[in-house]
């Protein structure tokens, strides 16, 4: 270990999906991701809209809810398993959907329209996370089954005008992304080799110099979602560890951000204020939070 162990932060629950929405029952997702282990849900996705409000997937059951004070609002459900989940700038969602690839949801409605479904006529893997970047391109993962077996995973980046380019086409399971303050460069967790990569974006989409940012301890599961505050701290969900881990921005781990309940951590997001961070616990079906010391 190189580093000093990162200190470790506390959670606590903030909220969990309420007993009417639970749906204990298998499931094709079921059947592919739990061995046929019927699941209530599974959580994913926060965001924040605007308005402060917090959104989150259910993959399994195709969901979309809304959150504000401990009151869960269901906004969408349609026959899809939608797992990264945005908020554009006019409000609409967009989810990275494993069946369907980009999907768009209307918030107010509940009404779903394809995005992007193929690629010259080709279906993607399996879509599992998104981000926005500010000249309205959105950059996906393309994950799959893909892994230490088959590092064909790809990282896609959709342009406004609808140019689509290739920038990774050799990921060990692409997982969660996000970009830096400066939106000039991207991280991707590799879920199965347990590491975070960073490259450069640039116009003309060669990417070059690709490296590992930063890697997590092994176990049954690598990173997951993640997230970057204002002073480029890197935030990776880990559930194969039941934590998230912040690193700063030269790649050094600062903190272990401890679930309180459960170890499935797949996602996390930082609050508007960003004083503290959401994380989706999909094995209890609990959002958790904690407070984020400032820089």
């Amino acid at each position: 270990m190189w580093f000093a162990p990162p200190k470790e932060i506390p959670t606590r629950v903030l909220t969990r999906m309420p007993d009417r929405f639970r749906r204990l029952e298998r499931t094709e997702w079921a059947d592919a991701n739990r061995a046929g282990e019927p699941v209530d849900c599974f959580l994913e996705g926060p965001c924040y809209d605007a308005l402060g409000r917090l959104y989150v997937v259910d993959i399994p059951y195709g969901r979309i809810f809304r959150i504000e004070n401990d009151d869960w609002t269901l906004v969408a459900e349609y026959p899809g398993w939608p797992n990264g989940l945005k908020v554009q700038p006019d409000g609409v969602l967009l989810a990275a959907d494993y069946r369907h690839g980009l999907v768009r949801i209307d918030p107010g409605s509940g009404a779903t329209s394809a995005v992007l479904q193929t690629v010259m006529s080709e279906s993607f893997k399996g879509l599992n996370d998104l981000t926005l970047h500010a000249d309205e391109s959105i950059l996906f993962t393309d994950q799959g089954q893909t892994g230490l077996q088959d590092p064909t995973g790809r990282v896609w980046r959709l342009h406004k005008d609808g140019r689509l380019d290739k920038l990774i086409s050799t990921g060990p399971s692409p997982n969660g992304l996000v970009l830096n303050t400066a939106q000039t460069h991207l991280y991707v967790a590799m879920t199965r080799s347990c590491e975070v990569w960073r490259f450069l974006l640039r116009p003309d989409a060669v990417v070059a110099k690709a490296q590992c940012f930063a890697r997590v301890p092994a176990g049954l599961v690598g990173p997951d979602g993640l997230a970057m505050d204002s002073f480029d701290r890197l935030y990776i969900s880990n559930p194969g560890h039941g934590c998230v881990w912040v690193i700063d921005p030269h790649g050094v781990p600062l903190y272990r951000v401890q679930s309180s309940t459960g170890r499935m951590t797949t996602n996390c997001a930082v609050t508007p204020d960003e004083r503290g961070l959401v994380i989706t616990e999909s094995e209890t079906g609990t959002i958790l939070i904690a407070e984020i010391p400032p820089v």
